[in-house]
């Protein structure tokens, strides 16, 4: 399988199996980190965790209600902060290294689109 580096406004989102130690990379416009094969598919896992839960509350919800929404794992934290529609998405990576990144709600479906074609595993 070949690298794999897919963009978007305000995301990237790629894929080395020849790396070593971190084969994934998040990011956003000005910020990336790198994670291992478990993390990504965690990531992937809670981005779609997510997304669905908040595509299931939508309709209870009043247009101008606001949400946020935080899925957890083992290694990662996802928050998502906004209206249904228009949420920004902030990550923490809470194990081993630490990093920290966002994203704004211009980036999230794309995001969201890349993650679910990103086979990988």
């Amino acid at each position: 399988m070949e690298r794999i580096l897919k963009t978007g406004e305000g995301w990237r989102l790629g894929w080395n199996p020849q790396a070593e130690d971190y084969a994934g990379l998040v990011g956003g416009e000005d910020w990336a980190v790198e994670l291992t094969v478990v993390e990504l598919q965690e990531f992937c896992r809670l981005l779609q965790q997510l997304g669905d839960a908040i595509a299931s509350i939508t309709p209870e919800l009043m247009a101008e209600e606001h949400l946020t929404c935080a899925v957890e794992g083992e290694s990662l934290w996802l928050e998502a902060d906004g209206l249904p529609h228009h949420y920004s998405l902030r990550l923490i990576l809470n194990q081993g290294r630490r990093a920290e990144g966002n994203w704004p709600p211009t980036a999230i479906p794309g995001l969201l689109q890349a993650a679910q074609m990103l086979n990988v595993f």
